[in-house]
Order: C-alpha cells, then structure tokens, then sequence
C-alpha cells in the first residue's frame, strides 16, 4: 500500500489509508469497515464484544477484516494496533439512556477514559486524523423558538407536566408554547442524560487534543440510527429494534408520551457513508456536523410504519416519559452537505420496509478477548 501521512487541517495525503476502526463489530462500526474496505481502505477492527450489544461469538461480518477482540482501553492491546495507522474511526462506545444511575461509572469508563486512552495513544504513535462517533443527545432538547422571545432553551419537562400529559415544553420566559425548529452544530451543549454527558465529554477530550497536537477531528453527531445489525430487544437499544422486538414477539409497539415526539431517523449506511467522507474531508482542529436524514418524523410515525411493515398490531400510546427523555430533536443536514458533501439516500419508508426484516443480534455472555487475523 503507499503510506499515507496525516497533514493537520487537510486531507489525508494518499488514497488508500490504514484505518482503525473500534467498536467495528458493532452496529454502526461493522457498517463503518464495511464500507471502508469496500472503498479500498485498509481496516482493523477492534472491539470489546460488550454483552450489552452482542451475542456469544464474533459476529460473521467481521470476516473480511483484521479483527481484534480487545478493549480500547487496554493500552497492552491498542499500542501495537496503532503502529502504521494513518486515522481512527472511533465507534466503541456503551449507548443508550441505561437503565438506572448505577450505570454511570461503565458510561464513563467505556466512553470517555476510552477515549483518553485512544488520544493518548494516537499522539503516542504520531496519528493525526480521528472521526468520532458522536451523537445528537449533546444538544438535550432540540431547537425552539417563543412568538414573543425568539429562539429559547426549555429546561427539563416536570415530571407533574409528563404524568399529567402535558408534554410540550413551553417557554422558559412566558410559558408560552413553543415551535421546535431545526437543530444547527452551534445549539449550545445540554446533555440530559449520563450517556448524553459522557458522549459530550467524548468531544471535549478529542478538541482539546486537536488543539494540543494539531491533530484533526470529526465528530459526526449522529440522530437517530436504524438498520442491520442493532442489538435487539435489550434496554440499550433504539426505540426502532424496541418496537420491532415487541411486533416480532406479536405484540403492538408501545409509544412512549403521545407520540408525535419527532426524531430524525437516518439508516445506518448513510451514517457510514458520512463516515467515509470525513475520512478525508479537509478540517481545522475540531469540528461537529449532524449526520441525519434530512427527513424528520414522529416516533408514533416510526412506530405506524414498522407494524405497518410488519404486519403486526397497530401501536399502542401509553403516556409516560423515560428518565432524560427530550421531546423533539430534529437536525439541520446544511453543514454537513456543505462541509462533508453528505446527504442521506436512504428515504424513510424504503428503509423501514427493509428493517422489517433485517438481522439483528441478540445480547449474551463473551468469552475473554481473541485476535483474528483475515
């Protein structure tokens, strides 16, 4: 291969580069080296294997790659990875809201002494281009703007508010109702939940070690991500394998408050193809873009679409709100067309019909960490 060399600020020098992606076993970063090798990238892949995401053994589509069963954590494992890397694809990450506070020491473990690890290392190993997997919960409740008052934060929903059906935020200043409107990159960070502030600290570790090493960062801010391979039925997962798991089982979909909370849903070989653009995108220091469909809908729709194309029970509303749940989170795709040349291809209901069907993987107990070598 001829070696690429990463220049700070800009693209990376050669056409084929050697990529690292962790946390590429799993839903979003198997399709990030799929996609990767098939644009003829090197790839290695390194994952954890966290039951949280993933049955009893390596996952099939890890086949055509290197991959290496270990955590990023462990500096034994990813110093020698590291060696003749040209850029980093960090996926590996625990995800979801959690199930209950005891869940945040693993949240900030796994996500953010993770990602101090991986910095360190690639700063050791004179690496300069990271794409991070970031996410739309920084932003907390979306964008939303008072007649009188203009654009303005709600704070968080009264759990009063929620048990009484009122879920809606209203003004902060008049208490007014609000209209949600489109989310740009400079909405002011207001994680909401432990997964929301430890993905928020993801991006302030990657910032402060581009400034420090004039390396340069993507972090792609992902919405609402669908597709193969998600973990199915766990309390980790996305509300799309939520419902999916309950219409497979026979039941009706069960829609959280009134439903017509909206959500970008955007299919994950979008989400990967916005991972191979910035790759190689030109970029100062540290940088987000959304990374969504363009396409926005309410999670009652999600819900419609997917029984509709399952042939199950229509869903059921059943009120109530989780703990750290916003109500409308819905992206502005301009910068990352502009910046990245990104836009999403997969239409909402082509790629919930496809869904339907789709494999997903069951969580269970691993066995301790292996190398494969392909």
């Amino acid at each position: 291969m001829t070696t690429a060399h990463p220049r700070p600020g800009g693209a990376l020098r050669s056409e084929t580069v050697r990529v690292l992606v962790t946390g590429g076993a799993g839903f979003i970063g198997s399709h990030v080296a799929d996609l990767l090798a098939a644009d003829g990238h090197e790839v290695v892949v390194l994952d954890a294997l966290v039951p949280q995401a993933h049955g009893g053994e390596v996952p099939p589509w890890t086949r055509g790659h290197r991959f290496v069963h270990g955590d990023v954590r462990d500096v034994e494992v990813l110093r020698p990875l590291l060696s003749g890397i040209d850029a980093v694809c960090h996926q590996a990450a625990m995800v979801g809201h959690g199930v209950d506070p005891s869940d945040a020491p693993e949240y900030a473990s796994h996500n953010d002494l993770g990602t101090a690890v991986l910095l360190a290392e690639m700063h050791r190993a004179g690496i300069g281009r990271l794409v991070l997997a970031g996410s739309m919960v920084v932003y907390g409740e979306g964008r939303y703007d008072c007649i009188e008052h203009a654009t303005v934060r709600p704070g968080p929903r009264a759990p009063v508010d929620l048990d009484a059906g009122r879920f809606e935020p209203r003004c902060p200043a008049c208490g007014r109702g609000l209209v949600p409107g489109l989310v740009p990159e400079s909405a002011p960070a207001d994680p909401r939940s432990t997964y929301a502030a430890t993905k928020l600290a993801q991006e302030h570790l990657s910032a402060a070690w581009a400034r420090q090493t004039g390396g340069a960062v993507w972090s792609l801010r992902y919405h609402n991500v669908y597709g193969s391979r998600m973990p199915f039925d766990t309390p980790y997962a996305g509300v799309a394998s939520l419902f999916r798991s309950a219409l497979e089982r026979g039941e009706a979909p069960r829609v959280l408050e009134d439903g017509r909370q909206r959500r970008d849903f955007v299919h994950v070989t979008d989400v990967a193809a916005a991972n191979l653009a910035a790759l190689t995108a030109p970029v100062d220091g540290f940088v987000a873009a959304n990374v969504c469909s363009g396409e926005p809908h309410t999670v009652g729709e999600l819900a419609t679409e997917l029984a509709k194309a399952m042939a199950g029970p229509e869903p059921r509303v059943v009120g109530g709100a989780r703990p750290g749940d916003v109500r409308h989170v819905v992206a502005d795709p301009a910068f990352a067309r502009e910046r990245l040349g990104f836009r999403a291809r997969v239409a909402f209901a082509e790629g919930m019909a496809a869904f339907a069907t789709d494999p997903l993987r069951a969580p269970a107990s691993l066995p301790r960490p292996a190398v494969i070598d392909r």
